[in-house]
C-alpha cells in the first residue's frame, strides 16, 4: 500500500489509556497513526509518527498537520482524546484551573480540528471523532465537574453543528460520551467503596479501555453516521 493511499488517523492524548488504545486500534486496522501526547517517545513503529506539545498550543496543531501530510500524505481521522478532568465545587475552581480545563479540551480541539478539516475539505473526505464524556451532559452530583460540563458538554454540542456543516464536503463528525472508564490514571483501587457505588452503572461494572475503542471503530466504519453521540457509559445515562 502506497504512502498516499493507506489510510491515516491522528490521536492526540495517545501516550497512554484511552488514547493509546485508540491509536493500537488503528494501526490493527493497517492505519498509519499521528501520536501526539505532552510528552510521549518516538516509536520504532515506521507506521506511527509521534509527535509531542501540548495541544492547546497552536503551534502543536501546526507541526502534527505538517508531521502527518510530510510523513503520510494524507489525514483521514482525527480522534479529539487530549483532555483534563478537575472535580470540585464550582466556587472552588481557580483562575488557572480555568485556563488548564478550557485550553486543553476546548482550545486543543479547536486548533487542531480546524486545521484538520481544511485539509479535509481539500481531499474530499474524513472523519472527526471528539471524546465527550456523559458526566459533561448529564450531571451527578456526587462528582461535581462544571468544567467537564463546560467544555465536554461544548464538544458534544459542536459535534452536530460541524457534522451538518461539513456532510457536504464528505466530511463526517461523531463523538463518544464514556461513563467512569478504567485506565492507568483512574484504576479501581483509586476509588473508595462509596465512589465506586456511585459510579457504577446499570450494567455493574466500570468501563475499560477496550469499550471506548469499540465505540470508536463502530463509528469508524459506519458511513451512514454523523452527528451522534455514543454514549459508553454502562447504560448511566439511560437511567436507574
Amino acid at each position: 500500500m502506497s504512502e498516499t493511499s493507506r489510510k491515516v488517523a491522528i490521536v492526540t492524548g495517545g501516550s497512554q489509556g484511552i488514547g493509546a488504545g485508540v491509536a493500537d486500534g488503528y494501526r490493527q486496522w493497517g492505519w498509519a497513526v499521528v501520536v501526539n501526547a505532552r510528552t510521549i517517545k518516538p516509536s520504532q513503529d515506521l507506521d506511527i509518527l509521534t509527535v509531542e506539545g501540548d495541544i492547546s498550543d497552536p503551534a502543536t496543531a501546526d507541526r502534527i498537520v505538517a508531521g502527518a501530510l510530510d510523513r503520510f500524505g494524507r489525514i483521514d481521522t482525527l480522534v479529539n482524546n487530549a483532555g483534563v478532568f478537575v472535580s470540585k465545587p464550582f466556587t472552588d475552581y481557580t483562575a488557572k484551573d480555568y485556563a488548564l480545563i478550557t485550553g486543553v479540551n476546548l482550545g486543543g480541539f479547536f486548533w487542531l480540528t480546524q486545521r484538520v478539516i481544511s485539509q479535509m475539505v481539500s481531499q474530499g473526505s474524513g472523519h472527526v471523532v471528539n471524546i465527550s464524556a456523559s458526566v459533561g451532559l448529564h450531571a451527578n452530583c456526587a462528582s461535581p465537574s462544571a468544567l467537564t460540563a463546560l467544555t465536554k458538554g461544548g464538544l458534544a454540542a459542536v459535534t452536530k453543528a460541524l457534522a451538518v456543516e461539513y456532510a457536504p464536503e464528505g466530511i463526517r463528525v461523531n463523538a463518544v460520551a464514556p461513563g467512569v472508564t478504567q485506565t492507568p490514571l483512574a484504576p479501581p483501587e483509586s476509588f473508595t467503596p462509596e465512589e465506586l457505588a456511585a459510579a457504577m452503572p446499570p450494567l455493574g461494572r466500570l468501563g475499560k479501555v477496550s469499550d471506548v475503542v469499540g465505540g470508536i471503530l463502530y463509528l469508524e466504519s459506519a458511513p451512514y453516521v454523523t452527528g451522534e453521540i455514543l454514549f459508553i457509559d454502562g447504560g448511566r445515562t439511560a437511567g436507574h
